[in-house]
């Protein structure tokens, strides 16, 4: 008899971050475990860094797993037992595996979600040209996506270029040459193969009138409000656009696959998040 039928409680999972009311988590991992026949649950957990070891002391054996968001994908490397190589190299873990013993294993489904959103949406060059606008925790994790592109160096572009330790170290981690400038060199960007824009809502909207005629591949990882200003230029300058939607399914999909042992629809997943995102 599974322990899914065998009176035991459900096995639990949620999304924590500060704030997380807007996440929509919990509609693509309940789909994914309805479908997939699982008991489970999975619920928001509004929580700060300071609250969060604390939390994760209190978790018993009914827990299965934990999706990250800001700010604590940096916060919950110090607590904890393993962390997988890619999440070391960007020093981001977005999802939490609760093993056998309490045991915390560390990972970073985000670098899976871009490199799934952008492979499928256009033929990219052997060694594309590549651009990661903004200097947080996914632009690590784009640096590494990009790479695994097949990208061999790529242009940042930050508000505060003497920030960007955190970009050189993680770009230094995965062998990834990098070219970190202002924001007075932002249209630089819009002339490369692939670019990944990872700064929140308005804060790219100035790119969309710098943009030259024919633009390659976009991914915005904004997905509410969307399209965004820079999406819609980029479509009217015949380019290709991945949204934040896009990513948020993806790496949604890893994040069930780590914590269940089994492979999820993602046509149910996708379903179930298009619904969601037209709802609002």
């Amino acid at each position: 008899m599974s322990a899914e039928s065998d009176g035991r409680p459900p096995r639990r999972a949620a999304v924590l971050g500060h704030p997380v009311d807007h996440s929509l988590s919990p509609v693509l991992h309940r789909a994914a475990y309805l479908d997939l026949g699982l008991r489970w649950e999975y619920d928001r957990v509004d929580l700060t860094p300071e609250a969060l070891p604390a939390f994760l002391d209190g978790l018993d054996d009914s827990w299965a797993g934990l999706s990250l968001t800001m700010p604590l994908k940096k916060s919950v490397l110090a607590l904890l037992d393993e962390i997988d190589p890619v999440a070391r190299a960007t020093s981001a873990v977005n999802t939490v595996v609760l093993g056998p013993g309490g045991s915390r294993l560390g990972f970073n489904t985000d670098v899976d979600g871009i490199v799934a959103s952008l492979g499928p949406t256009a033929s990219l060059p052997v060694r594309p040209t590549a651009a990661v606008i903004g200097g947080g925790a996914t632009a690590c994790s784009a640096l590494a996506a990009l790479q695994r592109l097949g990208a061999t160096e790529a242009a940042v572009r930050v508000r505060r270029p003497e920030a960007a330790g955190d970009l050189l170290a993680c770009a230094d981690a995965i062998g990834l040459a990098i070219e970190v400038a202002g924001w007075d060199r932002l249209g630089d960007a819009a002339t490369c193969d692939v670019v990944v824009s990872t700064v929140p809502a308005g804060a790219s909207d100035e790119l969309a009138s710098m943009l030259p005629p024919h633009t390659g591949v976009l991914l915005d990882v904004v997905y509410d409000p969307w399209p965004t200003p820079l999406a819609q230029a980029w479509g009217r300058a015949d380019g290709t656009v991945a949204s934040g939607l896009d990513l948020l399914l993806h790496q949604a999909v890893r994040q069930v696959e780590l914590m269940t042992g089994l492979t999820p629809s993602v046509p149910v997943m996708r379903a179930a998040l298009t619904a969601a995102a037209d709802a609002r």
